[in-house]
């Protein structure tokens, strides 16, 4: 479970770079996203706790005053502590120079995690964007300029960060991978440890230890996760898209769908397809 408050704007103003959303986050042990894949660019930075963020099969242990970059289209997952679960705000954003931008300040698909030690200061410009939440024009120009803000107090201190080392979790980086090339094949759990080399068993463990989930459930939420974004960004059918995620019967994937979001997937796409709004932040539990 996730305790947050967001700030979602779809309408556009600005083109160089603009807020999509924003947003303050309090988790609960081993809370996780993915694995899935963002629309925007989002950094996410820690203001207590700890976690794990998982991207391009290295891993990363990442703490308070520490943050990350999720690429758009790219598959992450990151999940907070079990024992000291991380709080972390975050900004999601676009825009023609959204690249060039990460790129002077040290953030790139080379370098996606950095410490900063402003973090009081991130935090108060993500305060002052949530209460700037109406459709004034006013308002757009100042969150604009606290988007910038944000990304002038990161470029005064930022450092990159190596990923962890441990050779057993090569197995698990390895795994994933198999899963992501094959996950819209008939993929059974036992193929993935033959892929790998090790015992159905063995590969359990590494994914409990390492992801505190197991395989097929990571297969499970990487299938979602596709499906999700192919009813939101597309206007393919639904048995389509079941076929597309790995699903042979369109009523499987229905029910597999409805179990992980609490709608069915025609349900979802009626509900949540992108509309044009500027929305007020809301406290919610996700």
């Amino acid at each position: 479970m996730e305790n947050s408050h967001v700030l979602q704007i779809t309408e556009r103003h600005f083109s160089d770079l603009y807020l999509c959303f924003c947003g303050l986050a309090k988790c609960e042990p081993n809370h996780s996203f993915g694995p899935g894949i963002r629309n925007n660019y989002i950094i996410h930075y820690i203001t207590k706790g700890k976690g794990k963020y998982y991207v391009n099969n290295a891993c990363y242990e990442l703490s308070q005053g520490q943050g990350f970059l999720v690429e758009p289209h790219l598959q992450v997952f990151y999940q907070a502590d079990k024992d000291d679960p991380w709080q972390y705000l975050w900004i999601g954003f676009n825009g023609t120079k959204a690249i060039q931008y990460l790129n002077d300040i040290g953030l790139s698909s080379n370098h996606l995690t950095f410490q900063c030690n402003y973090g009081e200061e991130l935090k108060q410009i993500v305060h002052n964007m949530l209460k700037n939440n109406n459709f004034a024009t006013s308002n757009q120009f100042l969150l604009e300029s606290l988007l910038y803000s944000f990304f002038s107090i990161l470029s005064k201190d930022i450092k990159t960060i190596l990923p962890t080392n441990d050779n057993n979790n090569l197995y698990v980086k390895k795994a994933i991978e198999f899963i992501e090339n094959n996950y819209t094949n008939n993929l059974k759990i036992t193929d993935i440890a033959k892929y790998v080399c090790i015992t159905r068993n063995y590969l359990y463990l590494l994914f409990r230890k390492h992801l505190n989930i197991s395989p097929q459930e990571y297969l499970a939420n990487y299938r979602i996760t596709r499906a999700e974004q192919l009813l939101n960004t597309t206007t393919l059918s639904i048995e389509t898209i079941s076929n597309s995620c790995g699903y042979q019967d369109p009523l499987v994937f229905a029910k597999a769908f409805k179990a992980k979001k609490g709608f069915t997937p025609s349900q979802y796409r009626k509900s949540f397809s992108p509309k044009i709004s500027f929305n007020k932040p809301v406290n919610r539990m996700k």
